[in-house]
């Protein structure tokens, strides 16, 4: 029982040792702080250790105890009785640091460190008395007070006024460092480290200034020269024709009478959907400047000269996507030189490709399409709402797009033989394929046209699920849709032998 009561007792006197020293510590920074304010406060008209006076009213916020304390440091060392309480936050700042256990690299003893402190009191108390005697501070006696006095009588009696400051500094120099652990090494060491980050820092930001003024010197200079050429190329030479793009398609008639329906009314059940399901175009079609398009022809006629090609640029025709301008060739230049170009001119031109359009019918010259900077986007109600689009009396009439010049795009399915959708991922394929199915929903009643859609990967066309064009239910298992077109074979045999 007793090893027990032993075992159950033996943290308790670290832990009390523990308790001990953060109470020290505590006590420690108190009796700073106070040391502070007597210091701070003292008034020579307060009863002191130096003096007496008649009782009265006691200015230092101390009390009694400070003004008598304060009274008696400040008579011995002056000013200097300041590290007393240096002393204080110091010894504070090492019980902290054994607290927490970060004081293993510091292998001072107390007995050097306190000494330390005594030539430090006893230098800094001679040097204020030796040289700073005319300091204007209220004090019970005189700079360096008592102390400070003797010391530096002792040291100007046997080295001189000069030699006794020179010793006193050097005293306090070497015994601060006893005092605080503080290396002149490192910290000359850390100030260099200062010193020489400020001044690379400096230097950097002083060449990014030069950089930067360089660079704006030069970017002028280049602007200045562009533009004295940009001039020129436009001054000797004619004027290019532009054909003005289509910006406003025309409407046809159908449009006019779907925007004079009522606004408050249920969809009506029509054979043919409304157009006004269709997004509708943007109204703020950008359009490349007739400056833009003059500087382009004669770039081209730049770059191609500049690899020993002479043409001539007649007219440019901006559209949607593309721009196309009509180049002649000179005499001697054959086509296929320019052709051979291409790479090289687009990529003077920075831009990704250039097609290359051989012989315009009905023109002797040759045309680069060269693509927008900003490509337009071609609404699909566009080309359903368009005159051209309800003028084509055909049940599979296709909304293909835009031409290069903007003007909408119609075709006739029937008059095929054949149609191939065809391109690399991400190229339109789906979206055209759409615009095809949706064409001739628009155009065509489900009592004229039937529709098997074939859609393996069970993606793109399971929109189309319920529309009444549908003769079968959309396809998705090839056994089926081999059946399917077996079938549309036996139809077309059975209406050709109908014809005939």
């Amino acid at each position: 029982m007793r090893t027990s009561l032993k075992r159950n007792q033996a943290p308790l006197p670290g832990k009390v040792a523990a308790l001990l020293r953060e109470s020290r510590l505590f006590v420690l920074a108190a009796g700073a702080l106070y040391l502070s304010l007597v210091l701070t406060t003292f008034n020579r008209a307060d009863p002191g250790w130096s003096h007496s006076v008649a009782a009265g009213e006691i200015r230092n916020l101390g009390g009694r105890v400070g003004a008598w304390l304060a009274d008696m440091l400040l008579y011995l060392f002056g000013v200097s009785a300041w590290w007393w309480v240096v002393l204080l936050a110091v010894t504070a700042t090492w019980t902290l640091r054994h607290l927490e256990g970060s004081s293993i690299s510091d292998r001072r003893s107390s007995f050097i460190a306190l000494a330390g402190f005594c030539v430090l009191l006893a230098g800094s108390s001679g040097v204020e008395a030796l040289r700073l005697h005319s300091l204007k501070v209220a004090l019970p006696l005189a700079p360096g007070g008592l102390v400070g006095e003797v010391v530096a009588r002792v040291l100007q009696s046997g080295f001189g006024f000069t030699g006794a400051t020179l010793i006193l500094l050097t005293l306090c120099a070497m015994t601060l460092s006893l005092f605080t652990g503080i290396s002149w090494l490192a910290v000359m060491e850390k100030l260099g480290g200062v010193l020489e980050g400020a001044y690379l820092w400096s230097l950097e930001k002083w060449q990014g200034w030069l950089d930067r003024k360089a660079g704006a010197i030069a970017a002028g200079k280049r602007e200045a020269a562009v533009g004295e050429k940009r001039g020129l190329l436009i001054d000797e030479h004619a004027p290019i024709r532009i054909e003005p793009p289509v910006v406003e398609i025309p409407k046809s008639s159908r449009v006019q009478r779907e925007r004079q329906e009522p606004l408050f009314r249920e969809l009506p059940d029509t054979p043919l959907p409304p157009i006004k399901l269709l997004d509708e175009a943007a109204s703020d079609i950008e359009v490349l400047s007739a400056e833009t398009l003059e500087y382009t022809s004669r770039l081209i006629e730049k770059k191609l000269g500049d690899f020993g090609v002479q043409v001539r640029v007649l007219a440019a025709y901006p559209g949607p996507v593309i721009t196309r301008y009509e180049v002649e060739p000179a005499i001697g230049v054959k086509g296929s030189q320019v052709v051979s170009l291409v790479k090289d001119l687009a990529r003077a031109l920075s831009v990704y490709s250039i097609r290359v359009v051989e012989s315009i019918p009905g023109k002797s010259c040759m045309g680069l399409e060269i693509p927008n900077p900003h490509r337009q986007i071609v609404r699909l109600s566009e080309i359903v709402s368009s005159r051209a689009y309800h003028e084509l009396h055909a049940p599979l009439t296709l909304a293909l797009g835009k031409d290069i010049a903007g003007n909408p795009v119609v075709a006739d399915l029937a008059r095929m033989p054949h149609l191939l959708v065809a391109g690399t991922t991400g190229s339109g394929k789906s979206v055209a394929l759409n615009a095809m199915i949706l064409s001739i929903l628009y155009k065509t009643e489900p009592r004229e046209v039937r529709l098997i859609l074939v859609d393996p990967k069970m993606l793109e066309l399971s929109a189309y699920q319920d529309i009444p064009h549908l003769l079968t239910p959309v396809v998705t298992d090839m056994r089926q849709a081999a059946n399917a077109l077996v079938w549309c074979m036996g139809e077309v045999e059975r209406r050709y032998r109908l014809m005939t």
